[in-house]
């Protein structure tokens, strides 16, 4: 545990991640977040300096984990300028848990191997409470000597922890596993938004779901938020577009036809367009139980 661990991104997740290291024995040394109060808030909080510049997290850290949103800003924090990560980054091992295309996994692996440092995904099918209670489901892609070097940190936020393969292969794993749940979450709000309408009882069909081949874990984590239309963010309708774009693209370049896919995140599309986007995925209720959906769509 003498390693210098610093964090970019730290919103819910990575915020949380941060708390369970401390937790644990680990130092936290730095951390950054694109809103200033945020990093200084889990900065105090972890014992760890708030970086207003992504160099000094480098500079600060022996091994640094990054939890951003999108393809865009992973290009971002390491576009190789000497604002960036990888500016005196030789020796130094980043980790990725941001859910991003493969390509640009590789990217950022081929840009930090010219800078003599060190890169491996590790993806996450899990959410804020296991983070803060370090029981993830991680997936693992890049070079095994350096999975097997940061094992015991993963060890640490994670419950199941997996070693996929090269890097892009957990990026592809973890994409598809969004697909699924996110065609699975479609699939169950129109479920009881139809149950409700015929003048069903809810709680009856979530039991009866439970029961038969309708099951699935997002009956267990979503269906009581759906009924209830309490959609507390966990995991964004915004993040289930993102994803299920994702997904959509990798189908595309393996020449698989995939109309659940596609028409799942054209739900998802819309909740953004309606200003849902912030809403967790469950909310994708709103836009099919009968007088919830917004006149605006």
């Amino acid at each position: 545990m003498n390693e210098r661990i610093g964090v970019v991104g730290v919103g819910r997740m990575g915020a949380n991640m941060a708390l369970r290291l401390r937790d644990v024995g680990y130092t936290v040394s730095a951390v950054n977040d694109l809103h200033p109060d945020t990093a200084r808030k889990v900065a105090a909080e972890v014992g760890a300096k708030a970086c207003a510049n992504l160099v000094d997290v480098t500079a600060e850290s022996d091994l640094i984990l990054t939890v951003v949103t999108d393809d865009s800003a992973m290009r971002s924090i390491f576009d190789g300028s000497e604002k960036s990560l990888l500016h005196g980054a030789a020796g130094k091992t980043f980790v990725n848990f941001a859910t991003v295309t493969p390509a640009v996994h590789l990217e950022v692996e081929e840009k930090a191997r010219a800078a003599g440092a060190k890169t491996l995904e590790a993806c996450m099918a899990s959410s804020i409470t296991q983070a803060r209670e370090g029981t993830l489901y991680l997936m693992v892609g890049g070079d095994p000597a350096v999975f097997e070097s940061v094992r015991p940190v993963l060890e640490a936020l994670s419950a199941s922890l997996r070693y996929i393969g090269p890097t892009g292969s957990a990026a592809k794993v973890k994409a598809l596993v969004n697909m699924v749940m996110n065609i699975n979450t479609a699939g169950l709000a129109e479920g009881l938004a139809v149950g409700d309408a015929l003048g069903l009882d809810l709680t009856m069909l979530r039991e009866v779901f439970s029961q038969t081949g309708a099951n699935s874990q997002v009956l267990k984590t979503d269906g009581e938020d759906m009924q209830n239309r309490d959609h507390a963010c966990y995991f964004s309708a915004a993040h289930a577009a993102k994803d299920s774009g994702i997904a959509l693209e990798l189908a595309r370049e393996a020449n698989v036809v995939t109309p659940l896919a596609a028409a799942t995140k054209a739900q998802y599309d819309l909740m953004v367009k309606a200003g849902l986007g912030a809403l967790d995925k469950s909310g994708i209720a709103e836009l099919t139980f009968r007088d919830r959906r917004p006149s605006e769509i």
